[in-house]
């Protein structure tokens, strides 16, 4: 049986205006997720910190994964801008802050940091978005969002790859400054958003249990089997305190006069399966931005510049589908089978990524490239367009951001995990990290060392397609909904 979302009436022409800010701002905070890619093995080698290289993009996506439940809540309750703005001079602040990091501890701090205003950015530009369009437009907009989020997943790792070599690490975080004012300046002048009061309690238990929860969660994921064994009281300890955070979460959610993330949510089976399938997409989007970069550097030999570049057919692949896509949604009014599709077309693109070697070249890497990230150009806004069609308007905030909280838990916890995989793989006397001091090394050894790197990292690309297809059956699941174009008033 299928569904039916009636659309709201079409935006004025300056409604581009008001979303051309909104892409502004998540490019920003969508770029810095990957920015790090290119420059992680230039970071380590000069922080000294190979062991926790996984940290830098887990810190970030985990700080943001605890602000999205609570950005979308308080949205909800007291209205959109001003939250808006804080977290765009949050995410300025960190930025700066990174930039100046002396030590790798200070560096993975500032990161968590930067993700506090990065995670409000993300989601509150879907949820304003969502409150400036109605279903069947919306798609339209979600698909250059979803171009958006794609240019900046890639063009983080190009970006952060040019500074690196040609400026310094450094920049790849000085540069959010002046981007940051400009996008504060035309949010402060453009958007204009009603504000919304409410007479209920800020959910400030279930949001600091919630975050408990993901903390304890990643770390389990990122210690386990790597820093300390499965069967170790450190491991142990962090499964019983997850159990018994989740635990005390439903308790507390199920009481609470506001919730930080309403329970009732889940019972609707076209909200609770793009919220799961959003979660291993997300890890395998973050995985790919993340250890491309790296197997490209540190098994192949390319430059931090030149491994960006040769990221660019996954670019392309992610950009073209995700902006057809959007307008194939809004003419056809369905977006049911074109997630199923595109998750099925990645998983295929993440195979392959598996069987790459030393030998494999530009051409055939791009070509697998270009695949995965035509698949998930298809997926990724489309996720968060099924949660807002489908969820009540009073919970359009709370709802959109269960969907960025679940991206953001791909992020922290699958990254995690991955890059477990992946220090679990490389050979214990591998301490040339950077592309530089392996290409110093003798002939045999470099040989040696690039044979390593590129078994551990196709080892991580191996979990890729079985991720992927697991995202494709939850979505295949899906009541299939269909987006008419009649007319409805604006809540």
């Amino acid at each position: 049986m299928v569904s039916t979302i009636t659309q709201k009436d079409a935006p004025p022409r300056s409604l581009w205006v008001s979303m051309a800010s909104l892409m502004l701002t998540m490019f920003l905070a969508a770029i810095d997720q990957t920015v790090v890619a290119t420059a992680m093995p230039t970071i380590v080698g000069e922080l000294h910190g190979i062991e926790s290289l996984s940290w830098l993009v887990t810190a970030f996506a985990l700080t943001s994964g605890m602000a999205t439940p609570l950005y979308g809540k308080l949205s909800d309750m007291y209205g959109r801008r001003n939250l808006y703005l804080w977290a765009i001079a949050l995410f300025v602040l960190g930025s700066a802050l990174c930039g100046l990091a002396q030590t790798m501890g200070q560096l993975i701090a500032f990161r968590a940091f930067q993700g506090l205003g990065a995670g409000g950015l993300l989601v509150l530009t879907m949820i304003i978005s969502a409150d400036l369009a109605g279903p069947r437009e919306r798609a339209k907009y979600q698909g250059l969002f979803g171009a958006v989020f794609g240019v900046a997943s890639i063009a983080g790792p190009i970006i952060g790859g040019y500074l690196t070599e040609h400026v310094s690490w450094r920049w790849i975080f000085y540069i959010n400054l002046p981007l940051g004012a400009l996008a504060l300046a035309v949010a402060f002048s453009v958007l204009k958003l009603p504000r919304r009061t409410s007479p209920h309690r800020v959910d400030w238990l279930g949001a600091g249990l919630i975050s408990a929860l993901l903390t304890s969660l990643t770390l389990l994921a990122s210690w386990g089997g790597t820093t300390y064994a499965w069967t170790s009281p450190v491991i142990l300890g962090l499964a019983a305190a997850s159990v018994l955070l989740a635990g005390l979460f439903i308790l507390v959610e199920r009481k609470a006069a506001e919730p930080v993330l309403p329970l009732r949510l889940f019972r609707d089976r076209s909200f609770a399966l793009p919220v799961a399938a959003t979660v291993l997409i997300a890890t395998a989007i973050l995985g790919m931005a993340t250890f491309l970069p790296m197997y490209l550097q540190l098994a192949s030999g390319a430059s931090a510049t030149d491994s960006g570049l040769l990221l660019l057919p996954l670019m392309g692949g992610m950009i073209t589908a995700s902006t057809l896509t959007g307008r194939v949604v809004t003419r056809l009014g369905r977006y049911k089978w074109v997630m199923v599709v595109g998750s099925l077309v990645a998983a295929a693109g993440g195979f392959l990524f598996s069987t790459m070697g030393l030998g494999t070249s530009a051409f055939v890497s791009g070509a697998y490239m270009v695949l995965a990230g035509l698949g998930l150009g298809m997926v990724g806004q489309n996720l968060i367009l099924a949660v807002q069609t489908t969820a009540p308007e009073a919970d359009r905030g709370a709802a959109t951001s269960a969907v960025t909280f679940a991206r953001n838990v791909g992020g922290a916890l699958g990254v995690a995990i991955l890059g477990a995989i992946f220090g679990g793989r490389v050979a214990g006397g591998q301490t040339a990290v950077t592309p530089e001091a392996i290409q110093a090394l003798p002939e045999a050894a470099r040989h040696a060392a690039q044979l390593a790197f590129s078994d551990a990292i196709t080892g991580v690309f191996a979990w890729l397609g079985p991720i992927l297809i697991g995202g494709a059956l939850l979505l295949a699941c899906l009541k299939d909904v269909r987006l008419t174009p009649t007319p409805q008033a604006r809540g």
